[in-house]
């Protein structure tokens, strides 16, 4: 039993070596397969290598051309005309004289002299900005308004008590002596001929008069 068992291990280990290099190989067949066979790129066509033979004199000699006049250009240099070589240094007094001799003729006051009489300057008519707080001391508040109640007549009762009728629009009000009208007009005197009303809201009384029919 142990010899067939020793016998069964060789066998197995020899054929794992056997496969180990048999894999080996076809590995190390692809590497150099793929690595070892590279192709060289291909040739330029001739007829752009003569194109680039030919044209790189023709280029040199432009570029040759072209420095001279560049490098002769560096070191001309051209005068140019001053414009202070136009101007006349010599001094004339008679110039001078004649500048100086200059009087001022203007039809209005001559900055220039103390004894010069003034301008004379119109005074506005009305002023340029009116004073804002003049004009609302002016203004003042609103008047009230009259009483829109109109007295048209009356009726006298025993102990002399009166009621006035008055008209308000199309509304007709009968009162007496301290009542309310509207719920504004107070009735604060009755006369024959007219009543004396205070608009509350205003505190303001006027004086109605009777209007006959």
């Amino acid at each position: 039993m142990a010899l067939k068992t020793g016998s069964e291990d060789k066998k197995k280990v020899i054929l794992a070596v056997v496969l180990g290099i048999f894999v080996l190989g076809l590995v190390g067949w692809d590497l150099v397969r793929i690595f070892g066979s590279g192709t060289p790129p291909p040739p330029l066509p001739p007829k752009i290598a003569n194109t680039v033979v030919q044209q790189a004199p023709q280029a040199n000699t432009a570029q040759q051309a072209t420095a001279v006049p560049m490098a002769a250009s560096e070191h001309e240099a051209q005068e140019l005309p001053s414009p202070l070589a136009r101007l006349d240094p010599t001094l004339h007094p008679e110039w001078m004289a004649a500048t100086e001799s200059l009087k001022y003729e203007g039809t209005g006051r001559n900055i220039f002299s103390m004894s010069s009489a003034p301008v004379h300057i119109e005074k506005p008519i009305a002023p340029v900005r009116p004073d804002a707080h003049a004009a609302q001391v002016a203004q003042g508040p609103p008047p009230p308004p009259p009483i829109a109640l109109k007295f048209f007549g009356y009726e006298s009762h025993a102990g002399g008590q009166r009621k006035v009728f008055l008209l308000h629009g199309d509304d007709v009000f009968i009162a007496s002596q301290g009542d309310v009208v509207d719920h504004r007009y107070k009735i604060v005197q009755i006369a024959p001929f007219s009543i004396t009303v205070e608009d509350i809201p205003y505190n303001d009384t006027q004086t109605l008069p009777l209007i006959q029919n």
